[in-house]
């Protein structure tokens, strides 16, 4: 069953042991890049800053991504004593199924520690799951066990004990352990055929490093190591949290795209439309290139985009800076780097000391304000003076200037 929340879809399916599991499922603002899976990490939820954040971050990059609570975790139903290591890769093969139900099966994985080793293990049955990651990731899931500290024996003699897990206290069971011996990871890994981001800390003082080196060297290519510096076992820091799921993103792009995902048409010009989320906000989809427009928190916007008179100014400034790069290239002037940065306003006409009298008159609105674009160029070489000066005229044979200058035709139609 799926309730849509804005961008995001609470989702409920049945777990392995029959009960019922939580899930959001993160879509994108615009056309559906890829679908991932991310597993949280053990006795986490859902809800985690690192999963809410890569999940977030993923999905604005074109990823519909389903996260959902194990069972007997978060939101979920069920007892977690009577979950195991199987049960958590069964609950992850459901949610593949209700993923490919609602849109499509997972092309990517994403495994935050324990949920780590998980998608490892089940990677290989999913079909559509053509790469997998994994963050501070075991390498053998007994490692587990260490968290269970002196319980062990206990848990082993009488059957379960009580455990303080995060400042939680969870019942752990003897089938619990008995289970992780049935799994041999490396072998899993080593046979998965599917490429491989291993992301680790250096400094996880939880799973520690060696872990990410016997994943990596388990696997076939193709394969990738990425040290995440300074971040701890959780990803508790938004900068890392968004680090990571730009990496991920970049990385898996080049095996995921082009898939069964549905892709809206390209459009001829550039689509703009409302994504549903705030007052203002746009998707903007010029080609395959995907933007979002927005306005200020102060005007009511949400302020996760350029607003339109900033593209206005984005598109002078750009074809300022490629008009002198050509003309520099051309003349063979030794310039190393070019840059445009375009101030608008709107200004009185009487303010407007560089507007001629018919500027003024043809341009002014009916408050009497004319819209002033400053553009200060910046031309790094060893130039002449001259050299400069004819920089400076060039710049006012970009196209789009010309444009603004001698105004277009605006056509509009209304569409079925």
């Amino acid at each position: 069953m799926i309730r849509k929340e804005n961008s995001t879809q609470r989702v409920t399916f049945e777990g392995s042991l029959g009960d019922v599991l939580q899930a959001r499922l993160e879509l994108p603002t615009g056309p559906i890049r890829a679908t991932a899976i991310f597993a949280h990490c053990f006795t986490c939820s859902k809800d985690i800053f690192a999963a809410k954040q890569i999940a977030t971050q993923l999905a604005s990059k074109g990823y519909a991504v389903f996260r959902f609570d194990f069972t007997g975790l978060g939101a979920s139903k069920g007892d977690f004593a009577d979950t195991n290591f199987s049960s958590n890769m069964e609950d992850l093969l459901r949610a593949a199924a209700t993923l490919r139900e609602a849109i499509e099966g997972p092309s990517l994985l994403v495994g935050h520690s324990l949920g780590g080793a998980a998608v490892l293990a089940v990677a290989s049955q999913i079909p559509e799951v053509k790469a997998v990651a994994t963050i501070g990731a075991p390498s053998d899931v007994q490692h587990i066990e260490h968290a269970f500290g002196c319980h062990i024996d206990d848990i082993r003699d009488h059957g379960e004990a009580k455990v303080s897990l995060a400042g939680r206290p969870f019942t752990i069971k003897k089938q619990f352990l008995e289970d992780l011996k049935a799994h041999k990871l490396i072998d899993q890994i080593a046979s998965m055929k599917k490429a491989l981001m291993v992301l680790h800390s250096p400094i996880d003082e939880t799973v520690g490093i060696d872990n990410a080196s016997e994943i990596f060297m388990a696997a076939k290519h193709p394969k990738s190591f990425v040290s995440l510096d300074h971040a701890d076992h959780l990803i508790t820091d938004k900068d890392d949290a968004v680090y990571v799921a730009n990496v991920i993103s970049a990385w898996a792009s080049r095996f995921v795209d082009g898939g069964h995902a549905p892709q809206k048409e390209v459009p001829l010009g550039a689509l703009v439309a409302e994504t549903g989320l705030g007052k203002f906000q746009n998707y903007v989809q010029v080609g395959h290139h995907t933007l979002l427009a927005d306005e200020p928190k102060d005007v009511g916007g949400l302020d996760t985009g350029p607003t339109p008179y900033d593209f206005l100014a984005t598109a002078l400034g750009a074809c300022t800076t490629m008009t002198l790069r050509m003309y520099a290239d051309f003349k063979k002037l030794p310039v190393s780097h070019i840059a445009t940065e375009v101030i608008h306003n709107k200004v009185h006409g009487s303010d407007c000391a560089e507007c001629s009298a018919g500027d003024i008159e043809k341009k002014s609105n009916k408050k009497g304000k004319i819209d002033r674009f400053e553009r200060r160029v910046t031309v790094e070489g060893d130039l002449s003076d001259k050299d400069r000066q004819s920089l400076l005229r060039i710049a006012d044979q970009c196209p789009v200037h010309q444009t603004m200058e001698h105004g277009c035709v605006v056509v509009t139609s209304l569409m079925d």
